[in-house]
Parts: structure tokens; C-alpha cells; sequence
């Protein structure tokens, strides 16, 4: 089973760039929810860009949605965030509305079933952070490999370092880096 949040976890998360920069997302006091901490959603944008304008972005494992929202607030044409907890749907959604996020849409779904029936080249982003203690890392990685064109980028969080041969063949590793317990991963797709 998934462990609870860790004690003294934020209650919530503030956006850190683009048009929603300084909003608040509340982080529920869920299994496994471990939102992204700032310093490393600063250096993700800082490597991808801070203008996303066009980008067709894929939040597979939404949680608080920090991932997500930081997307539509730097310009992404379209974010998808999946999250198959029911509450934190809800949570997603109400702050959706009171942001007035109109790129970004909220869907309820278990991520790796949803990305194996997702066609081809859908995004140009895929956001991957699946609770560490589920073992999602490598199945995550093989459901989104697909959905990225040539170029396409994927963001992994895990909690150990991506193994050379864990990165898909049609992949490379860009970036990678570590804060606390978490391991953050850019890589690209090449064809």
C-alpha cells in the first residue's frame, strides 16, 4: 500500500512562472501524493523554455497538478492532466474553474491504461510522476514512449537514478538531475 504523505508536507504549492505565477494548488493529505518541489519544477521549465505557447501537454499523474498548471501557465495549447483519485479530480477541477485554466482539462483515469489506448504523436509533452512506491516508473515510460512525435520530450520523476537501459531505445536522456529523495529525468524522443 501507499505510504501516507510525509509529515509536515505543504498543504499547498505556489506556481512559480508564467501567467498563474504566485496562484495556490491545495495538496491533499493523500497516499503517495509528493507534489514536485519548487526548485525542481524551475529547473524542468528552465530546460524546456518558459514559453510553451503551441505545446500539446500530457500531465499523466496529476496529484496537485503543479506539473500541469506550470504548463498552462507558461502559454501550452492544450494540457491534459489524468489522475485517478476521484478526490484530488475534484480538487483538479475546482481549481481549474477558479484559475480560469480554459487550456487545461481534467479527466479521471488510471494513466498507464489511458496512455496504452492513446493514438500515436498526441503530444509534444509528457509530464511522468507516479507515486515512487507503486513500481509505475518503467511502465509509465513504455505507455508514453508512443505519444510523443519526433522531438516530443518526456519529464520523469523517480526516486533513484534512470538506468541507461531503462531509457527507451527511440529516447535520449537530455537532463538529469536530483533534489532530496527525488530523481528528475528530460529526455527526447529522436525518432
Amino acid at each position: 500500500m501507499k505510504a501516507r504523505a510525509a509529515p509536515g508536507a505543504p498543504h499547498e504549492v505556489r506556481l512559480i512562472g508564467g501567467t498563474l505565477k504566485r496562484s495556490k494548488l491545495p495538496v491533499a493529505d493523500r497516499p503517495g501524493l509528493r507534489p514536485t518541489p519548487d526548485r525542481v519544477r524551475e529547473t524542468l521549465f528552465n530546460w524546456l523554455g518558459q514559453d510553451l505557447a503551441g505545446w500539446r501537454v500530457l500531465d499523466a499523474f496529476a496529484g496537485s497538478g503543479a506539473l500541469g498548471f506550470e504548463a498552462a501557465s507558461r502559454g501550452a495549447a492544450e494540457v491534459l492532466l489524468l489522475e485517478r483519485d476521484p478526490a484530488l479530480v475534484r480538487s483538479l477541477q475546482s481549481s481549474q474553474v477558479r484559475l480560469k485554466a480554459e487550456r487545461l482539462r481534467v479527466e479521471q483515469a488510471d494513466a498507464v491504461a489511458w496512455m496504452a489506448r492513446c493514438g500515436p504523436g498526441q503530444f509534444d509533452l509528457v509530464l511522468l510522476d507516479p507515486p515512487f512506491d507503486a513500481g509505475l516508473q518503467a511502465p509509465a515510460l513504455t505507455a508514453a514512449a508512443p505519444l510523443l512525435g519526433s522531438g516530443g520530450l518526456l519529464y520523469l520523476e523517480s526516486p533513484a537514478a534512470l538506468a541507461p537501459e531503462a531509457v527507451p531505445l527511440e529516447f535520449a536522456l537530455l537532463r538529469q538531475g536530483r533534489a532530496g529523495a527525488v530523481h528528475y529525468h528530460l529526455l527526447r524522443r529522436n525518432t
